[in-house]
């Protein structure tokens, strides 16, 4: 706890004098939940990086698999450009996620139908390359064409939503450091997403944290990939540009 109360006070110094400075997540937890985050074996969300494990060396109807292109295990992926999503796709004019471009090279390259967001293949293939990418440093891209999806993300950011008329800034800023419901609040970081969750006991994407947080607002969430939740995603990976990949995090 000492640790925790050392980083809050940094975070507050940081925040007046030299701008936000980003923490991850798994640094509000305790070490007994660290190590286990650490540790593949006990790991309670490693069963959904095997499954995507699985998905990516699949071969489809068409003969076609992930690994064809990218590598057995994914040697030829571009870990770095994991790190980056969402990117800014020129043909889409638009931000793309990386469930955006799995579905793109499912349909162009595989000559498959394309999943529907956040389904359990999808989480489980996001998971599995977020996992080959831990330890990468985030760098998305906020300036160029990114500037009006980003500042749409931030305004997303600070909106009030609901009965509760809560924003993310009101506990992932305002009150971080506070306790709420046997927890205490971090920055909201996402750079450990797709996460395990100790109090839902499953893995859960980001966009379904954002439905869940929501709800919590009593307000009503947008669709899994909208328009909305990635234009969201965009400002919250940003936010946390420095932080590196924990995949799969754990997080209360």
């Amino acid at each position: 706890m000492n640790r925790l109360f050392l980083l809050l006070f940094i975070v507050a110094n940081a925040s007046a004098e030299q701008g936000f400075m980003p923490i991850s997540g798994s640094e509000y937890l305790s070490e007994q939940v660290r190590d286990m985050q650490e540790d593949e074996f006990a790991n309670p969300a490693m069963p959904t990086v095997d499954y995507g494990r699985s998905l990516f060396h699949k071969v489809n109807d068409e003969g076609h698999r992930c690994s064809g292109c990218h590598g057995e295990n994914g040697n030829k992926l571009k870990l770095e450009r994991i790190a980056a999503y969402p990117v800014y796709d020129r043909e889409q004019e638009r931000p793309i996620t990386l469930q955006n471009q799995i579905n793109i090279c499912r349909e162009e390259r595989m000559d498959d139908f394309p999943y529907v967001y956040d389904c359990r293949e999808m989480v489980g293939l996001e998971t599995y390359m977020k996992f080959l990418a831990r330890g990468q440093i985030i760098r998305v891209q906020t300036d160029g064409p990114m500037t009006p999806f980003y500042q749409a993300g931030k305004q997303l950011y600070h909106r009030r939503f609901g009965q509760m008329e809560m924003s993310c800034a009101h506990c992932h800023d305002q009150h971080r450091g506070a306790w709420l419901r046997g927890q205490v609040l971090n920055q909201g970081q996402s750079n450990g997403f797709p996460v395990y969750r100790l109090s839902t006991s499953r893995v859960t994407s980001l966009h379904r944290r954002f439905s869940e947080c929501l709800f919590s607002f009593r307000a009503e969430p947008f669709l899994s990939g909208s328009d909305e939740y990635i234009n969201l995603e965009l400002f919250v990976n940003a936010r946390g540009n420095g932080l590196s990949i924990e995949t799969p995090a754990i997080r209360d």
